[in-house]
């Protein structure tokens, strides 16, 4: 019996192909090529005559093409205004190809390391670019989807309740958790009422690369609507105080070119409870894809489940607690 293409869905890009697509689009591969750490997506740094290139292979049934182009239109936006952020290849007007029935897109390299915003400095150059972000990211796309309840936690809730790693015994108080929980995010969302805009969406310090001077900001793929708030939380780091003093700084570099609202504060533990349920909910979906059980075999463990709901449970208090704070004064242009 042939495997389900579904739980397989990249058992046929072979380095071949993936050297062919680089090919039909005159980029002369050397033949060298590396494969880098993508779960979702598949993507390989290419070796050519020229400079090399990061091809993206994207996930078979994930994203429709327009949501895609969604993606590619808004990183042109951010590159054309001068944000440090990486905009596709295009050929005759075209960012999306096609090879061996995957779709990909090619990306300039560019070098640096990852997660490494740990300086007041650092957060405050990357609090501008987020405040630039934003201002361009105005609007709503109309493929992607928007951060919210109905689509980030009811479908987590009903995917994890079902998941055949979940003990019997868990259930029932998982199932009770979580609905006092999308109850109380729901009336925080409700209550802050935060305009939405087009975000990246997954704004942590692993899709940041400095090269020692520039920030640059890198995969998209993520990109939804949602309040502004979520592309700053991810970057707060350790106990209360010190995601207060990078806040701080991010807001007095974000605050130069966009104003926030300090009333989005209170989203970040809601933003979080969504965030720990969806994660989790993804391994789940993607658990016939063997690139998962290797990458996250404890989410097989009863124990895993179990610590699950010990988290939620503390979701519950950080929820009725104070939000943290804002110290520093905004400055604006």
């Amino acid at each position: 019996m042939s495997p389900d293409p579904a739980s397989t869905p990249y058992a046929d890009l072979t380095p071949d192909l993936i050297l062919g697509a680089a090919e039909t689009l005159d980029l002369a591969p050397t033949g060298g090529f590396q494969a880098l750490a993508s779960y979702e997506n598949r993507v390989y740094k290419i070796e050519t005559e020229g400079p090399p290139w990061a091809v993206k292979f994207y996930r078979p049934n994930r994203w429709s093409d327009a949501a895609i182009a969604e993606e590619h239109g808004f990183l042109k936006e951010l590159v054309d205004a001068e944000i440090p952020a990486v905009a596709p290849l295009a050929r005759a007007g075209q960012t999306l190809f096609h090879a061996g029935g995957y779709r990909f897109a090619v990306f300039p390299w560019r070098p640096g390391r990852a997660g490494c915003v740990e300086t007041a400095s650092d957060r405050r150059a990357l609090g501008r670019h987020l405040g630039r972000l934003h201002l361009v990211g105005t609007g709503r796309f109309a493929k992607r989807p928007t951060l919210d309840t109905a689509s980030f936690m009811d479908p987590a809730i009903a995917t994890l309740a079902d998941s055949p790693f979940m003990p019997p015994d868990v259930r029932p108080a998982f199932l009770a958790t979580t609905a006092r929980l999308r109850a109380a995010v729901a009336a925080v969302f409700a209550d802050i009422g935060a305009p939405t805009l087009r975000l990246h969406g997954d704004c942590h310090a692993g899709n940041v690369l400095t090269d020692g001077t520039t920030l640059t900001l890198v995969d998209f793929d993520d990109c939804l609507n949602g309040p502004a708030i979520q592309d700053l939380w991810m970057l707060l780091p350790g106990d209360r105080a010190e995601q207060e003093e990078a806040l701080g700084a991010l807001i007095e570099g974000y605050g130069l070119f966009r104003d926030f609202d300090p009333a989005q504060l209170r989203l970040i533990e809601p933003l979080r409870t969504m965030r720990l349920l969806h994660f989790n909910a993804w391994i789940a979906r993607r658990w016939e894809d063997p690139a998962f059980p290797r990458a996250f075999p404890w989410f097989a463990e009863d124990r895993h489940f179990r610590e699950l709901l010990g988290l939620l449970a503390s979701q519950e208090q950080r929820l009725a607690a104070p939000p943290i704070r804002l110290h520093t004064p905004q400055r604006h242009l």
